[in-house]
């Protein structure tokens, strides 16, 4: 039934299935065998960079165990060191040094999918760095070949749990923005609860972001947008761009993917909504 399915193909990797309480992985909160064995330390994404008992927390993803491409390997092979880094919740990370930039404004994207979208808007707006986060390697190795063959140099991609990025490696004030495109809808009751859009991710997000940071959520799933409109508009640190406090117009810096455009053919609604941090 779900409009979701055939837009978020290119957004999908952040939320992807049942998530479990015990940690990123299988349902016991081990790691893939197969993302375990693909990489040696520190030469590509760790299948569970801040450790399946890190904590314990409903969490709105889990690690799809696609298979890699040959080129996706070959680009985090050679381009991890460099523009990829682990969420493992060890360090704080410096965005100057990790853009090699102290001026440039830094965006976070949480969920990229397979890194399409992320890439053009990185190639139309040059002078923003994107913070790319997402637990789907494929998506990473994917992104990551797309930068270099573009040229692109302000894409950064991270591999882990958003949560843990916002909560213990950004420092305050530091984020102009935050993207957040086609998240898992979790469509049954039952399941709302791992929503990634709650009152108390709001919370965690407003340390990093400073002052006049966009916050830009988009789905194409009604009842979340409704949602997502509701607790951001309740919450004090974030205000509606909009003078009526509804949805916003499609961004321009937002691209029009192929999926998305699939699904407009077909009469599905996409919302935008763009709130400003106070």
């Amino acid at each position: 039934m779900s409009e979701s399915k055939n837009l978020r193909s290119d957004q999908l990797a952040h939320q992807a299935g049942p998530g479990t309480e015990q940690g990123p992985g299988s349902e016991q909160g081990r790691p893939p065998r197969q993302m375990a064995r693909m990489f040696p330390p520190g030469a590509g994404p760790s299948p569970d960079p801040a450790g399946s008992h890190h904590e314990r927390r409903i969490r709105s993803f889990q690690p799809r165990r696609s298979r890699v491409t040959k080129g996706q390997r070959a680009a985090l092979e050679r381009l991890w060191p460099r523009w990829g880094f682990d969420v493992d919740g060890l360090h704080r990370i410096d965005l100057a040094e990790l853009f090699g930039d102290p001026d440039l404004p830094v965006v976070l994207e949480i969920g990229f999918g397979m890194g399409e979208a992320t890439a053009r808007m990185a190639a139309a707006d040059p002078g923003t760095g994107i913070l790319a986060v997402d637990v789907h390697t494929p998506g990473q190795g994917n992104l990551l070949r797309l930068a270099d063959e573009q040229g692109l140099t302000n894409v950064r991609v991270g591999n882990g749990d958003a949560i843990i990025l916002l909560r213990e490696m950004l420092a305050p004030d530091s984020l102009s923005g935050l993207r957040l495109y086609f998240p898992d809808p979790w469509p049954k009751a039952r399941h709302h609860k791992r929503r990634l859009l709650q009152p108390e991710f709001l919370d965690l997000a407003a340390g990093p972001l400073r002052s006049g940071a966009e916050v830009h959520c988009a789905t194409d799933w009604e009842d979340y947008a409704e949602q997502m409109l509701e607790v951001l508009s309740a919450h004090p640190d974030y205000e509606n761009t909009q003078p009526d406090g509804g949805y916003a117009p499609r961004p321009a810096h937002r691209p029009l993917t192929r999926f998305e455009g699939q699904g407009l053919d077909k009469g599905h609604v996409v919302r935008d909504l763009v709130f400003r941090r106070r």
